[in-house]
């Protein structure tokens, strides 16, 4: 049975059409009404109010009072309405707390007593959680199936809220306890809290052993679809180094790949390719890799999203085990109506599966792929021929074949990826193809791609005795050699010296002088000038030295474009079927777990529910018109919140600021958590010295109103703060300040809309820290910017609308760090890096690695660039909001000026944030 039904009949819409004024006085009468019929409508349409955003927190006593009641649809009603509200509203929640743990007594009805004690598990407040604890403890011995595994389900809530209440209770031991239930469901909800209990603390505590592994099995085939998942990952995860276990635990997932839930297939399938490299037995392993090739197979029967999160999960299972799919790559032909994102896919897989059995069906359709007119899927095409060619030796001279027939085509694009992939084919095969040469330079007026010109290049400067006129084409290419991009000028050079090297003909002679004096002095980039300054030097004082050097053997190249770091692919393998197999990243690198907020009861300020009828009374004593009832606080709102209505003086805040805010210093530079003194910088010797508080900018000024604003984000306490400095240049008094945030790129919103300033005197000024938070629905897709537009309302001079700059510094996390491998694998991944040199000069590294540091900027390595002068240091961070992480190549000379810093992230538009970041932590 299920409790989540709500709307009952289609007439239930007739609920959120009404937008009539006055219906919140209604709504009063009607949920005091002694008809229970009227109640329960009375309370669908507080419920309709509320999902269509309506704030009807005024209601809650009304509705509370509803729970008394033997109607189990009033009483669903009413426990989402106290889920809703709870938090806003944690002294009168209490009020439903007998209520709740009578209900979890009701003998005669197990859904409302599961219902109960799963309402009062999604209410987080610490008030609501003290008594929990017993009604949770009766309900994970109930008699009822259905009532056990919502327990289960909700001690994992509980642990978030409260993890030492959990363990000093025992009910990690129950969870344990009912992996042996008689209900299937049951073992699986208990696995399923146990598994996220895991993952919040960090402990084992699942304890799997051989007795409830046996257990899972025995569950594993009368579970819901989403309970196997939930065994299977556990199974996955089951340390064992006895083949016979991993036979048994194979023999019982097997039946799973037939499942009609493509998850559970996925999750099976991660299971038998962990067990796989337990199995000592190759024919057991070799009988396996055929069962489990049909079901992948049938996966990519699906919707193209299915297929494309089919697709990559299969790239990482045939990056382990080839053998699986090897006879089944006629499957990922691409058909005419695939999306490109699933076309894609299916070549990297058919590069993967191609061996030297079905290299001619493979090529045949390679070659069609690169006649199709989407020029993206033509390239891949192109380039997959190369790949082929690469790693299969004996097919290489077929694919040269191929590549030559599409030169011969004479599109564009089509021969500049050709030569792009000959290239390498050079390089793999040395002295093996290059009869094709010729035909090749036919091609040279086609290039214009710096890519397709640097490989040309590179093809006859590395054979330039056997072309003729060498030193002519090369010639071509230098007319233009100022205005090409650094790769085909780096290019151009090895390939003038190569060329002189081989052939050192008068030609060749002022060719070397010429690219020599063009690179070292008509050029800002310093590896080129570096490279031509070598280059020369070994050329004046050591010709032979030069050849050996520059004519050296070159190492034989592999096709590993495309494969994961081995440590990578095994972690990746681990989490099948969740996003991280999709992304070919680990988890922790794109999501980051957050707490929710638990209501402390003494963090909660008290909300009066005043009557209608009171604030007209007070209005016709005063002979004036009634004011309106002053909104209940909400945690999010809009600029509209905002209004010039006047309201009465904000009350004074119960603690001093100092203990609001932590004793923080209100003119910090935000510098981070744990920074400490290190915020003011260091000194000669690396040691951390105090700076005075910086001037905070002037963000908004009226000489009418009288009111000026100065403020910056920062980063306190490890959390956002506003740092904010109020003058009051008016002849009154001004108080009542409230602040508010539009929609941004970074979903920034004050925790708290009052601003703990008090009344502010006439020429007096006010300091204070606003903490902030990030709200997912005030986030701005799209390219991201660092204004957010800010209202800050008052009761004397109305609302001052501002726009502030959010700097990148405010939102590094503490924790932002990631291991040296995630970052290298990361790095290659990405897309080209954005570099940016700044006019800044280091004096002392180890000082600047430690304002890196305090600034949330990890330095993760620092080491010499060989055959300069320059150190690099590789550093991460991660942005808050935007779950970006961001990693940076810093390459400075000490005490010389200039530092070239070069970006990489998946959120390429967080460039220039970080650029004026790294500036403003060096200068």
């Amino acid at each position: 049975p299920t409790v989540k039904r709500i709307i009952v009949t289609m007439s239930d819409g007739k609920y959120f059409s009404t937008t009539k004024k006055g219906e919140i006085h209604e709504f009063k009468e009607e949920l005091r009404s002694l008809d229970k019929l009227k109640k329960k409508e009375a309370v669908k349409k507080v419920i309709a109010a509320m999902t269509v955003g309506k704030d009807v927190s005024m209601l809650f006593p009304d509705v509370v009072n509803c729970m008394q009641t033997d109607d189990l649809e009033l009483k669903k009603l009413v426990y989402l309405y106290l889920i809703n509200y709870a938090k806003t509203q944690p002294d009168l929640a209490i009020m439903a707390v007998n209520t709740f743990v009578k209900d979890t007594q009701d003998n005669n009805n197990p859904l409302i007593r599961a219902l109960a004690v799963r309402t009062m598990g999604c209410i987080r407040v610490d008030k609501i959680t003290e008594y929990l604890c017993d009604p949770l403890a009766r309900c994970l011995k109930d008699e009822d199936p259905y009532v056990r595994k919502t327990a289960a389900v909700c001690v994992a809530k509980l642990y978030d809220i409260n993890p030492e209440l959990v363990e000093d209770r025992g009910f990690i031991a129950n969870l344990r306890d009912l992996l042996g239930d008689v209900n299937p469901m049951v073992v699986a909800n208990a696995l399923a809290a146990l598994q996220e209990i895991q993952e919040i603390s960090g402990k084992d505590v699942l304890q799997l052993e051989s007795q409830t592994l046996y257990k899972l099995l025995t569950s594993l085939n009368d579970c819901t679809e989403w309970g196997q998942v939930f065994i299977l990952d556990s199974l996955s995860n089951y340390k064992t180094d006895d083949p016979k276990d991993a036979e048994k635990i194979v023999e019982r997932v097997l039946p799973r790949l037939q499942h009609v839930n493509s998850a559970v297939v996925l999750s099976a399938v991660k299971v038998i390719v962990r067990m796989m490299d337990i199995c000592k037995s190759q024919s057991q392993v070799e009988q396996w890799a055929k069962k489990m090739a049909p079901p992948l197979v049938t996966l990519l029967g699906a919707e193209p999203e299915m297929q494309y999160v089919a697709l990559r999960n299969i790239n990482l299972i045939v990056q382990k085990r080839k053998d699986i799919l090897a006879n089944e790559v006629k499957v990922f032909f691409c058909k005419y109506n695939d999306p490109i994102y699933v076309k894609m896919e299916k070549l990297e897989i058919m590069i993967r599966l191609a061996n030297q059995n079905n290299i001619d069906q493979v090529l045949l359709e390679f070659k069609e792929y690169a006649q199709e007119v989407d020029m993206d899927f033509v390239r891949k095409a192109v380039r997959a021929i190369g790949r082929c060619a690469v790693s299969i030796d004996l097919a290489a001279e077929r694919c040269i074949k191929v590549l030559l027939e599409l030169i011969q085509t004479r599109v564009n694009y089509v021969v500049q990826e050709a030569v792009i992939v000959i290239k390498d084919i050079f390089r793999r095969y040395p002295n093996r193809y290059e009869n094709i040469i010729g035909q090749l330079c036919d091609s040279l007026d086609s290039l214009d791609e710096p890519e397709a010109k640097a490989s040309m290049i590179w093809i006859i400067g590395e054979y330039a005795e056997r072309i003729d006129n060498a030193d002519e084409l090369l010639e071509t290419f230098l007319d233009t050699f100022p205005e090409e991009t650094s790769m085909v000028q780096l290019q151009l050079l090895t390939a003038t010296v190569k060329l002189f090297l081989k052939k050192p003909t008068e030609s060749a002679q002022k060719m070397i002088s010429l690219v020599l004096s063009c690179a070292t002095n008509e050029t800002d980039n310093p590896d080129l000038r570096d490279r031509a300054y070598i280059y020369w030097r070994l050329l004046s004082t050591d010709p032979e030295a030069a050849k050996d050097i520059v004519l050296a053997p070159k190492p034989i190249i592999s096709d590993d474009s495309s494969s994961l770091d081995p440590a990578l692919l095994e972690q990746l393998l681990g989490q099948i079927g969740t996003l991280a197999s999709v992304y070919h990243k680990p988890a922790d690198t794109f999501v980051t777990r957050q707490r929710l907020a638990v209501q402390k009861a003494d963090e909660l300020q008290d909300h009066k529910f005043e009557e209608d009828e009171a604030p007209a009374a007070a209005a016709a004593s005063e002979g004036g018109a009634a004011p309106a009832p002053a909104p209940a606080p909400k945690a999010v709102g809009d600029l509209l919140d905002l209004d010039s209505t006047p309201r009465a003086a904000a009350a004074p805040a119960t603690r001093p600021l100092d203990d609001l805010l932590g004793g923080l210093d209100l003119g910090g530079s935000g510098a981070g958590a744990g920074a400490g003194a290190s915020s003011g910088g260091v000194d000669l010797f690396g040691n951390p010295v105090a700076a005075a508080a910086p001037a905070l900018p002037v963000i908004f000024t009226d000489p009418v109103k009288g009111v000026t604003v100065s403020g910056r984000m920062v980063r306190q306490q490890g959390g956002i703060a506003y740092a904010l400095t109020i003058q009051n240049s008016s002849p009154s008094p001004v108080d009542g300040f409230l602040l508010q945030t539009n929609r941004s790129s970074f979903g920034l919103s004050p925790s708290n809309q009052v601003v703990q300033v008090g009344t502010i005197a006439p020429g007096a000024t006010s300091s204070t820290l606003v903490p902030m938070v990030v709200d997912p629905s005030k986030l701005v897709p799209g390219p991201v910017s660092p204004q957010v537009q800010v209202a800050m309302k008052t009761n004397q001079v109305g609302v001052l609308y501002f726009m502030d700059n959010v700097p990148l510094g405010a939102l590094l996390e503490e924790g932002g760090t990631i291991d040296g491998s995630v970052f290298l694998s990361s790095w290659k991944a990405l897309p080209p890096e954005v570099p940016q040199r700044l006019p800044l000069t280091v004096t002392n590294v180890e000082a600047t690695k430690a304002r890196l540091q305090a600034a949330n900027l990890f330095v993760l390595a620092h080491r010499p660039v060989p055959g300069t002068s320059q150190e690099a240091l590789y550093i991460t961070g991660r942005v808050a909001g935007l779950n970006a992480q961001v990693m940076l190549e810093v390459r400075l000379t000490v005490g010389v000026p200039g530092v070239d810093v070069s970006f990489k992230c998946e959120r390429q538009d967080l460039a220039t944030l970080a650029f004026e970041c790294v500036a403003q932590v060096l200068a």
